[in-house]
């Protein structure tokens, strides 16, 4: 499957940072959205990473929609199943800290330790709550101690079903005039096949439920692993695929079969063109597209983002967030590590370095960066 990309021109220079606040942030993006031409949209992405996480609980309703209202063209709900084979949003299937499950003491005897690709994890976990259990918990924020604020809506919001999260998507689009798409994680697919709760069969169908199963639907359906998303693709699913790739490691479908590929493996030349037979593009870690130096600043770009186009893909890297404690150190502004750096001008700078599109904790962040991106270029070539 072949997808043009728009790639806007280099940006010149920095844009004074007093630009950045000479205004309130735009409520739709300015360009067309996503499925306006009848599909998925070949201009820059901003993806809303888990909702508006930034602001509100990830992975619930309220986190989506306040995502779409700031202008994402997409909202990403990441999947796992429940003990009756419901697809769930949560970033994990072990919730002890996205929601309040530790303090049910109707379900203490439900925490377990169990083997999650690789890795034993002691917890709580979906596949072994109904989904009329899990609609019991509540909601609560991941990283209290960066995001204090979030810890107000704290109980306040169920664990929705991906069926909820496709029908905001499809309210939120008649209201806002324009489609929000949904960008859809699979979290450890070899783990819940080995279960007997594999999560494509039941992706498929929500998907045709909600007429989103056509190849210029404004959906996509990414992976950390390399085997589900070839079944997907073999199995005609008809929307786009991502690969995502991570800075370390092995996709664990990988490791199980024995294969010695790593991730440092997909993302040459070689592997890029391995995934193009299967996906349309990839999500890498944004320290693949541009790396930290030794000191922790910003470093240069690497040819990553030249050698998927080369090889038609699609590249949207993750995760752009505001706070100190995840931006470069020259980014930073102050000591602490809640506080809001320049988080702006990363971005910037990946946009610069070709990047279809972002995942980003703080849309209206990432609304602002790609306006004042694509601002430039159109200047530049005035």
């Amino acid at each position: 499957m072949s997808f043009r990309r728009r790639r806007a021109a280099t940006v010149a220079a920095v844009i004074a940072l007093p630009l950045l606040l000479a205004g309130p942030v735009a409520a739709s993006p300015p360009h067309p959205a996503p499925g306006q031409d009848g599909g998925v949209s070949d201009e820059l992405l901003v993806i809303g990473h888990r909702g508006a996480s930034g602001y509100r609980p990830e992975h619930t309703l309220a986190s989506y929609e306040l995502a779409a209202r700031m202008g994402a063209d997409f909202i990403e709900p990441d999947v796992v199943s429940t003990s009756d084979g419901v697809l769930v949003a949560r970033h994990e299937n072990e919730i002890s800290g996205t929601t309040d499950v530790a303090d049910r003491a109707e379900f203490a005897d439900r925490r377990a330790t169990k083997t999650i690709d690789g890795a034993q994890l002691t917890g709580w976990f979906t596949e072994d709550f109904t989904l009329e259990e899990l609609r019991t918990l509540r909601a609560v924020e991941r990283l209290p101690d960066v995001r204090e604020e979030n810890t107000l809506y704290d109980g306040l919001f169920q664990v929705p079903t991906l069926d909820e999260v496709l029908e905001l998507r499809a309210r939120l689009s008649r209201e806002l005039g324009r489609d929000i798409g949904v960008y859809i994680e699979t979290k450890h697919p070899t783990y819940f096949d080995g279960i007997g709760l594999s999560l494509e069969e039941p992706l498929r169908e929500d998907l045709r439920q909600a007429h989103l199963d056509r190849p210029r639907s404004p959906v996509f359906v990414q992976s950390f692993e390399t085997a589900n998303l070839r079944e997907l693709a073999e199995g005609g699913i008809r929307v786009p695929l991502v690969q995502l790739l991570s800075a370390t490691g092995a996709p664990y479908d990988l490791v199980a079969a024995g294969d010695p590929r790593t991730y440092a493996d997909l993302v040459t030349p070689a592997g890029l063109a391995g995934i193009a037979e299967y996906a349309a593009g990839i999500g890498p870690d944004k320290n693949l597209v541009i790396p930290r130096n030794p000191d922790g600043t910003l470093g240069e770009a690497t040819a990553l983002v030249d050698d998927a186009h080369a090889v038609d893909l699609l590249v949207h890297p993750y995760t752009f967030r505001n706070e100190n404690t995840f931006l470069p150190a020259d980014l930073r502004e102050g000591t602490a590590p809640d506080d809001y750096g320049r988080a702006i001008e990363e971005q910037l700078r990946f946009w610069e370095a070709g990047v279809d599109g972002i995942f980003t904790d703080n849309p209206d962040t990432g609304v602002v960066s790609r306006q004042l991106f694509v601002e430039s270029g159109e200047q530049a070539a005035a």
